[in-house]
């Protein structure tokens, strides 16, 4: 016998009712009911940080949270930043600054990026490294990514400004 629960989520502005079944993993329920597939599932132990969301305002991993946690929460993925069409200031620092390699990371340094610079001044590379190690990635050694984070730090600061 499986027994649901019914939540209500707003996922990147939309809101969503759905019943779910009390284990769910958040991650599972991004890609699997709201087929929002830029969330990748790496370790699903919370150490890689591929699985980085934006729940109320701060950053979590989403392979540690159930879907029912996020019952009356706003929660913000990857798609929320921005389309192929009409990147967002993140996505094009890093296409500017050749941030990715094979990509499986970049979900979660985009929105873990997101939050560090939302949250903090980010003054040094040493800030931006320091935010940014809790993400996991195989392919470039970081310095395009830390080059791009500061580039959008930048350029969102100046446009806030």
């Amino acid at each position: 016998m499986t027994i649901s629960r019914s939540i209500t989520v707003t996922v990147n502005g939309v809101v969503h009712e759905r019943s779910v079944e009390p284990r769910l993993l958040l991650a599972d329920f991004l890609r699997s009911t709201l087929a929002l597939t830029g969330t990748h599932v790496g370790c699903e132990h919370g150490v890689c940080g591929a699985c980085t969301i934006i729940v109320n305002g701060d950053s979590v991993r989403s392979c540690l949270l159930l879907a029912v946690q996020v019952d009356g929460c706003e929660v913000e993925t990857v798609e929320g930043l921005g389309t192929i069409h009409n990147m967002g200031a993140i996505q094009n620092a890093f296409q500017e600054h050749h941030a990715l390699q094979c990509g499986f990371c970049t979900p979660g340094m985009l929105m873990t990026a997101k939050d560090l610079i939302a949250k903090h001044p980010l003054a040094t590379e040493e800030d931006i490294r320091e935010g940014l190690s809790g993400n996991l990635c195989r392919c470039t050694g970081y310095e395009n990514i830390v080059r791009a984070v500061r580039s959008a730090s930048v350029a969102l600061k100046e446009k806030t400004s």
